[in-house]
């Protein structure tokens, strides 16, 4: 049966930058196979497959693909079918509205900003608090990980933590941009050092220092087979809440900017907001701008 496609470009308003992503608007019909093999034969870092809502007050369900198996939830898929639906007119959106998809950590709801009748902006809500974890390789185990001297890794407050808003990540703090270029992942240490870990998969960020509230990061998933990826809104949704701790407000919204992919030739700009009261995370929004790049059909068999 053939099978309609598009394909995005989130976290991005331009072509070729930002994190590709396929969405099959209507993926009724297919089993977990099938949607298993369509997301490697793509082989993008991810691919979204749409079906009609299973409970009450949700718009569409989700099931997220990377080429190697399937994701409780990511955070440009989230967007980026967001986006793709509402352009289609798949979700009804004459101005600013919000959707709820179904996705396995649960619902997630998405709030999509709309100017002249199209959309130009979508944001998540995380619908997991962060979870910290505390058990981490030591300095040097994570330098020679990265390619990078012990030097490189920030000490002091900002050490290494293990973060999860329903995806973990490690989350490597460096003493600066220039590190951040030089990194070049080691399989062989990470396989050693991380593979079997809580938060395997390694983002790795430093901080502007004209601007506290502006950093750049670079994300490492061999556990999901991607070498490198261009976005992750899934990790920077979890690291609003590394960020808050090293923050001294207490109650209102905090707002961070992060570029990513740029070391790839893929630039993302992704928008986080964390909200506290009393010194608690409320609530974290990761969002940005999307493009549509392509569309299409796919003869999909049968499973054998």
């Amino acid at each position: 049966m053939r099978y309609r496609f598009y394909t995005a470009d989130v976290f991005t308003d331009q072509i070729f930058g930002g994190n590709p992503l396929a969405v099959f608007p209507d993926a009724r019909g297919l089993s977990t196979e099938q949607m298993q093999r369509v997301a490697k034969e793509l082989n993008l870092s991810e691919t979204v497959f749409v079906f009609p809502p299973q409970q009450p007050g949700s718009d569409r369900q989700l099931r997220i693909f990377t080429p190697a198996r399937e994701l409780p939830f990511a955070g440009h898929p989230t967007v980026g079918t967001a986006y793709v639906l509402a352009t289609l007119g798949e979700i009804t959106a004459p101005k600013d509205t919000t959707v709820v998809f179904e996705e396995g950590v649960g619902p997630v709801s998405v709030d999509i900003r709309v100017e002249s009748g199209k959309p130009t902006f979508a944001a998540l809500t995380a619908a997991k608090l962060p979870e910290f974890r505390s058990d981490l390789p030591s300095v040097e185990k994570l330098a020679a990980v990265l390619s990078l001297d012990p030097a490189d890794l920030l000490n002091g407050e900002d050490k290494p933590q293990a973060i999860s808003c329903g995806v973990p990540f490690l989350f490597v703090p460096l003493s600066d941009r220039a590190a951040l270029s030089r990194i070049q992942l080691n399989r062989q240490e990470w396989q050693q050092c991380l593979a079997s870990a809580w938060a395997p998969d390694l983002y790795v960020f430093a901080y502007d220092p004209q601007d506290p509230s502006h950093l750049w990061a670079r994300m490492f998933a061999p556990t999901m087979n991607i070498d490198e990826d261009p976005a992750t809104g899934a990790a920077a949704t979890a690291i609003a809440g590394y960020l808050c701790n090293r923050n001294s407000l207490t109650d209102g919204t905090l707002r961070w900017s992060i570029e990513q992919g740029v070391e790839m030739g893929r630039p993302s700009l992704l928008q986080v907001e964390a909200d506290l009261k009393n010194g608690e995370i409320q609530a974290i929004r990761v969002g940005g701008s999307s493009i549509l790049v392509s569309e299409g059909t796919m003869e999909i068999p049968d499973s054998p």
